[in-house]
């Protein structure tokens, strides 16, 4: 979780929850919870080194962050709704790994994409209208962040790249205070709401006290490797993980 988020610049759940479907079984509602709290400390390690370069472009975050937030609520809120109660918690995964589809066509575009050039300057850079583009970004990312429990790298910086024409410095140190500011008030209403699945608080507690400490080794590992692999070598490993997660959670049976 923490090495493929400090090389990639992803949300370590792309990785945590299909690891803990494969290796234990199918239980959406409990691996999200646990999800949401290991993405806001770990985030905190990430956001740090941003925070303390003057990566973030602060007029986007603005109207982002907030939007965020009422995102996840509403994306924790449908996750709860009954469609996805008792054995068809099935379906968040499934819904999970159709999100890593997109995950695996954005990584596999990107490998034969040539360097972007970047601008010092990111505010001057902006597209007009940006309060309002910043907005949209920040509720499509808090919804996926509330419906499956990952974070905000694989939604947010690859729209911040596109509809913003951030670098994607930039675009990943927004992502990172995404992640903070979100994260927390996400994994508390889910946490909250697990005993409606019959799921105990703290068996959600205990998977994020277990990966927590290893996440943030990893990401220590990985933001220092990031400058040293091959980034495409490292997307490749990534996309051969991503093609296994998914098959899995395709396929997964219910619990």
């Amino acid at each position: 979780m923490g090495l493929f988020g400090g090389l990639l610049g992803l949300g370590g759940s792309t990785i945590m929850i299909p690891a803990l479907v494969m290796v234990f079984g199918e239980n959406q509602h409990l691996y999200q919870a646990a999800a949401m709290i290991c993405n806001f400390v770990v985030g905190i390690s990430s956001l740090v080194p941003h925070w303390k370069s003057q990566a973030l472009v602060k007029p986007i975050l603005k109207s982002l962050i907030p939007m965020a937030v009422t995102g996840i609520l509403l994306g924790v809120a449908i996750s709860n709704m009954t469609l996805f109660e008792g054995h068809n918690s099935v379906w968040l995964a499934r819904c999970f790994g159709v999100f890593l589809i997109y995950v695996l066509i954005y990584n596999c575009w990107r490998l034969f994409q040539p360097a972007r050039p970047t601008h010092e300057d990111a505010v001057a850079h902006l597209p007009k209208g940006y309060p309002l583009w910043s907005a949209g970004i920040g509720l499509i990312t808090g919804v996926a962040a509330g419906l499956l429990g990952i974070g905000a790298g694989t939604i947010s910086t690859p729209l911040q790249q596109v509809i913003l024409k951030l670098p994607i410095r930039r675009a990943m140190s927004n992502s990172a205070a995404i992640i903070v500011g979100i994260s927390w008030i996400g994994a508390i209403y889910k946490n909250w709401t697990l005993p409606e699945h019959g799921i105990a608080v703290a068996e959600s507690l205990k998977i994020a006290l277990w990966v927590i400490p290893t996440g943030l080794i990893g990401g220590y590992i990985g933001g220092h490797l990031m400058h040293r692999l091959p980034r495409n070598v490292v997307r490749v490993l990534f996309i051969v993980i991503l093609v296994l997660a998914i098959w899995n959670l395709l396929l997964v049976k219910s619990r």
